[in-house]
């Protein structure tokens, strides 16, 4: 296994956490990544390519090892199937097993032929009658799914009637059809699981902050902050998921002629008897838990995505620490709406081995550090318990100088 090479593809806060764990990896000498940013640059050597077929053409030229995908797009494109083709390794699905998340409802169906728990539903068009779909689960918000690929962000939970069906009909107008869920009360966590045809390993459970100002309040963003483990992903959770949700799943998707080689990302909602039902799956790791979950893994992550790459995963052992960890993300003025790139970021703290800075929407440009995103960088900590965490990831926030960013205080609330 030692000496291999290996190239991540993406360019957020998730590509710099996993560019960061395989530096640690003994097994790995080499990383690339495309097209990177200015966090992955120096541990990785960055390539400027984002489309697919310039991409397999980066991994056959630098006759890598195995390849790492971060986004979900490039999997719906078909990455993974065009590497296959090339006998290159790719921990990520191939399209057909990336519908999962590429069609909610088709995610929907692949669930209720495997039994696994998750919300009612109706799918509706353009000759459905929206009023009576609103009235079968009124009473709570609903649940607006757009049933295409929207980043994170084709979601909408409201108690506003009028917001769900504005949402519905312009969702129907724009992609053919929409979901309605039945809403979900409880607790959510994110599941992240590594599998291949062989086997599967969980990692430890986490919690994101969605809603951009404390307290959860303000517009839906791709995740603000995030902590692991998960205090609300109890040993009945974990036992329960791993039955109803995780064992049928992995036992349909390795069943296929291709199996699913990568992370099964599984949003959960935790009701008030610890029952785990499934809000969404996502096809790769979650950013930015991410950031959080891969510094718990205490084996050998090049070992890890590796082995889920070529079917191996039931070959190795994987251990994970003790600890909890936080990460605290800051974003670019008016985040999650329109954002002003290309502004100077000044005060980055040094990093330590038990608290760090993870680039996401970041480059270098004339020497100077700026912001090129979104969610432009966050602060991550791991320590024995989650307050140390929280305390040592809002120290490096606090040093950080980038004109109208913002965050959030409370990360981590609803543990601490």
């Amino acid at each position: 296994m030692a000496g291999m090479s290996a190239l991540v593809i993406g360019g957020g806060g998730r590509e710099h956490a996993l560019c960061l764990g395989l530096a640690r990896s003994e097994s790995i000498n080499e990383i690339h990544c495309a097209p990177g940013n200015a966090g992955t640059a120096e541990i990785a050597t960055n390539h400027p390519f984002t489309e697919v077929a310039d991409l397999i053409h980066l991994a056959f030229q630098l006759d890598v090892d195995f390849v790492v995908v971060g986004p979900e797009a490039p999997l719906c494109d078909g990455l993974a199937d065009k590497l296959a083709n090339m006998d290159i390794p790719c921990f990520g699905p191939v399209a057909a097993l990336a519908r999962l998340e590429g069609s909610k409802l088709h995610a929907k169906q692949v669930m209720a032929a495997n039994n696994v728990p998750t919300a009612d539903f109706h799918v509706l068009g353009k000759d459905s009658d929206i009023d009576s779909a609103l009235d079968d689960f009124s009473g709570n918000p609903w649940v607006v799914k757009r049933d295409v690929l929207a980043g994170g962000k084709g979601v909408v939970v409201t108690d506003d009637r009028s917001e769900a069906k504005q949402f519905i009909e312009q969702s129907i107008i724009s992609d053919g059809q929409v979901l309605l869920e039945k809403f979900l009360p409880g607790d959510e966590a994110s599941m992240l699981v590594v599998m291949d045809g062989s086997g599967f390993v969980c990692l430890p459970a986490s919690q994101d902050h969605k809603r951009e100002f404390e307290g959860d309040k303000g517009r839906n963003t791709g995740g603000m902050g995030a902590y692991a483990p998960a205090p609300v992903y109890t040993d009945e959770v974990r036992a329960k998921t791993v039955e109803r949700i995780v064992q049928p799943m992995h036992k349909a998707l390795s069943s296929r002629r291709v199996p699913y080689r990568g992370v099964l990302y599984v949003g959960l909602m935790i009701d008030e008897n610890n029952d785990p039902f499934v809000v969404e799956f996502n096809v790769r790791f979650g950013d930015p838990e991410c950031q959080i979950t891969i510094p718990l893994i205490a084996s050998d992550l090049g070992e890890l995505l590796s082995a889920a790459s070529n079917d191996k995963l039931s070959e190795i052992d994987v251990e994970f620490h003790d600890k909890h960890a936080l990460t605290v993300v800051l974003a670019a003025e008016n985040y999650p709406g329109p954002v002003e790139k290309g502004r100077v970021i000044q005060n980055l703290p040094q990093s330590s081995l038990d608290s760090w800075v993870n680039h996401a929407g970041t480059k270098v440009e004339n020497n100077q550090l700026i912001s090129n995103g979104g969610r432009v960088l966050s602060c991550t900590a791991i320590s024995e318990n989650l307050n140390d965490a929280a305390s040592k990831a809002y120290s490096l926030i606090e040093q950080i100088e980038l004109a109208g960013s913002h965050y959030r205080n409370d990360i981590g609330h609803k543990a601490l």
